[in-house]
């Protein structure tokens, strides 16, 4: 790299090394990207004075400084190269602007407070001694991210909005063909803090485990890391209930009776992605910790909404049968639905468990992978409140006709028209789009986690409090 012969036998501290990046505007990629080593810095003689271990401790140290440092360096960037010209030359309003940036120029001092306490614990000759008490201070501080991380879809979504405006479509093809952009599209700068905050357990891991156990930092450490995952638990459940409510408030009824309160009440989605039904149609299916909605995704004025597809079907009364490739247990024509196979496969089927309400939706993954996945996300939610039906016991079952709810929309309380609707696109399936793919559900263990302990507050029945579910808690964000 270009820095390496210059750096060697000479070792520049965080602090020295934000002032110098503070007198440049745009840094240059290799100024700002530099990979050289701790090590690298080092000449010959202090090298061979530290252990092999000590050395992989200061370049674990370093590289969470050098981080700092990118990060706050990107975050004026985002400002001086996006928002302010964006905002001067009139392409987005001020209050557009300020929904997908929200305020990220008030994370910049909380890093650098961070880069200026690691810089006055740097010694002399380039190492640092003790940063645990430094992290177990300032890690708290992260808590602040929880309004921007929960404003993260619905600033993608505005984005992607704002994108078919060509005005803005040039503008920003403009800024990454420059050289200040590193190929990096404004998204990317703009989630460059959440990516920032799932580094944060792994880069002090690292540094705990080059520190031998005798060190005075081991305890802190061990602290510090601690204190990270409960802020990065807090930041997801913060973000999983946004999720939720940007999802609900996107949903468009056809019918008074497909209203359950249930839907307005949940707090977690536990899985959401595109499915086809028996017809080859794409619904938009969500899975919320109550109630499953299906929908069909629509799209009006470039805006994006989810209208509800039949009646909503509360968890306890869910049933799901995993049907074999090319057969229908449980009547209905099936076979020849399916467009270029012979064989409908990757399927699976909803129903209530009372058959009164005539509906049975029978739903088609992308591969046996997403199927499996969209199965064990359902059997997970319908887990403490029922138990399998036997096979004798669905043979004993009425049979459901599908065809008959396609054909007949009175028999599944649906009867509008279809109304206006003032929705963005979402971010991690994009809606009516050609980068959805179907089957693929989104969800995360978190939100597996979060239903148990929303139902256990709630005061649900012990029965369902004693359940277990099998995914762990990740700590990262969605």
């Amino acid at each position: 790299m270009e820095q390496s012969d210059v750096l060697v036998k000479q070792y520049r501290s965080p602090a020295s090394a934000q002032k110098s990046s503070s007198r440049s505007t745009v840094p240059t990629p290799a100024k700002r990207r530099s990979s050289v080593l701790w090590s690298e810095m080092l000449d010959v003689s202090m090298k061979e004075s530290l252990t092999t271990k000590e050395i992989k401790r200061q370049e674990a140290i370093y590289e969470m400084s050098r981080g700092e440092q990118d990060l706050i360096e990107d975050l004026k960037l985002a400002r001086k190269a996006y928002h302010d010209p964006m905002l001067k030359l009139s392409i987005m309003s001020e209050e557009e602007l300020t929904q997908i940036f929200g305020d990220l120029d008030a994370y910049i001092p909380l890093h650098e407070d961070l880069l200026a306490r690691l810089g006055e614990a740097t010694k002399p000759d380039g190492t640092v001694e003790q940063i645990g008490h430094i992290l177990v201070n300032w890690l708290p501080g992260l808590n602040a991210y929880k309004g921007y991380c929960s404003n993260q879809l619905a600033a993608k979504a505005l984005l992607d909005q704002k994108k078919q405006d060509p005005r803005v479509q040039d503008f920003l093809q403009r800024c990454l063909e420059s050289p200040f952009s590193r190929k990096l599209d404004l998204w990317s700068f703009l989630d460059i803090p959440r990516s920032r905050l799932v580094k944060y357990p792994l880069l002090l891991k690292e540094i705990l485990r080059h520190t031998p156990k005798d060190h005075p930092d081991v305890q802190l450490l061990e602290e510090a890391v601690l204190i990270i995952q409960s802020v990065l638990s807090d930041i997801n459940l913060k973000k999983g209930e946004s999720e939720c409510q940007y999802y609900i408030d996107k949903l468009e009824y056809l019918d008074e009776k497909q209203k359950d309160p249930r839907i307005e009440a949940s707090k977690v989605l536990l899985c959401h992605g595109e499915l086809k039904n028996k017809n080859g149609h794409k619904l938009y299916i969500f899975l919320f910790q109550d109630i499953l909605v299906l929908t069909r995704p629509v799209t009006r004025n470039e805006r994006h909404s989810y209208q509800v597809y039949r009646q909503p079907i509360p968890v306890q009364e869910l049933v799901l049968e995993d049907l074999q490739d090319g057969d229908v247990k449980m009547g209905g024509s099936f076979r020849g639905a399916f467009s270029n196979s012979d064989k409908a496969k990757n399927i699976f089927r909803v129903r209530f468990q009372d058959p009164s309400p005539g509906q049975s939706h029978t739903l088609q993954a992308n591969d046996v992978f997403h199927k499996q996945q969209w199965c064990n996300c359902i059997r997970t939610a319908i887990a403490p409140f029922q138990q399998v039906p036997s096979s004798a016991e669905l043979q004993g079952l009425p049979e459901l006709h599908e065809e008959y709810e396609e054909n007949n929309p009175s028999a599944g309380n649906v009867g509008a028209q279809r109304r206006a609707s003032t929705v963005s696109s979402v971010t991690q399936v994009e809606v009516d789009g050609d980068t959805s793919e179907c089957g693929s559900p989104v969800h995360t263990a978190d939100n597996v986690k979060s239903v148990k302990a929303y139902r256990t507050q709630s005061g649900f029945r012990k029965a369902r409090d004693k359940a277990q579910f099998s995914s762990k808690r990740k700590e990262t964000l969605v």
